[in-house]
């Protein structure tokens, strides 16, 4: 419903006609890039790459394995173990017996984004219950100060930029206040996960700066986060420094440098409302009104 732009209906990540309608898509708009901005669409268009790439589309994405340990929550909890960098003690499959008692616990999916299916709980016997019933289960300790995102850009060298963010104020998993901030610490650890993983293009970082000082990496997603807006707000080029690395131009990270002390807020807002004979129109033709 945004002027100047025409909605294309696609299916579902897990549809089996994705990769079908969205190379179909991608030659008769003349698409010159792809920019994933949902976690669910990075498999299937890590498969489809090639063939994208045949047809004169551009991705920048980090190895497949690199993306695949940021989908996984189990295995980005090995990975930053692995390297050292602080993140919360988790349990899946059959070290779920491991879990402690007596311990604030989430209990999430493996995989997916947002808030979906993640529950908090306070007994063992709960989190072991909802390991159950939520699809490819996880539980993790769970981690209380200020939860943080950093805006990040590493470039085909692996130098990286990040532009920090506290998230003051969280709905469902959603940013809906935040504020720009620095901290040497975060920033350092931030890095440390990037380079743990092997990150490359555009990718945010979350985690919590506890009472205590200590940070704690939770997530790394390979993608734009939707609080982006803020780092362009507080004058980090982000969008056209990603769009200089996309088409294999230098990557100038003296335009990612930030201002400290800017806040964002945002809220849901209806953007129309009418029959839904209308809608359905609006997404077979492709045309806003």
């Amino acid at each position: 419903m945004l002027p100047q732009v025409v909605p294309q209906l696609i299916p579902a990540a897990d549809d089996r006609d994705y990769r079908a309608r969205m190379t179909g898509l991608c030659r008769a708009l003349a698409v010159q890039a792809v920019v994933p901005a949902i976690e669910n669409d990075l498999p299937p268009l890590l498969r489809m790459s090639a063939r994208l790439k045949e047809i004169g589309v551009r991705m920048w994405l980090p190895e497949p394995a690199s993306v695949h340990a940021c989908i996984d929550k189990a295995a980005f909890h090995r990975v930053l173990t692995e390297h050292g960098v602080p993140t919360p003690r988790s349990w899946w499959g059959d070290t779920l017996d491991q879990v402690p008692e007596n311990t604030q616990l989430v209990v999430k999916p493996r995989r997916g984004h947002g808030a979906q299916h993640v529950h908090f709980v306070e007994k063992k016997e709960h989190a072991l219950l909802l390991s159950e019933v939520v699809p490819d289960a996880l539980v993790q300790e769970r981690v209380y100060g200020t939860e943080f995102t950093a805006d990040c850009l590493v470039d085909r060298t692996g130098r990286a930029s990040a532009i920090l963010r506290r998230r003051d104020l969280v709905k469902a998993g959603l940013a809906t206040v935040s504020t720009t901030f620095h901290d040497t610490t975060v920033l350092d650890l931030v890095l440390a996960a990037l380079r743990a993983v092997r990150a490359e293009g555009l990718c945010c970082v979350q985690g919590f700066v506890q009472a205590d000082g200590q940070v704690t990496i939770t997530e790394l997603n390979v993608r734009i986060a939707g609080g982006f807006p803020l780092t362009e707000a507080a004058g980090a080029d982000l969008v056209g420094q990603m769009v200089n690395g996309l088409f294999g131009l230098p990557v100038d990270h003296g335009r990612l440098t930030y201002r400290t002390g800017i806040f964002l807020t945002n809220y849901v807002e209806t953007l129309a409302v009418g029959e839904t004979t209308d809608l359905k129109r609006i997404a077979m033709n492709g045309v806003t009104t």
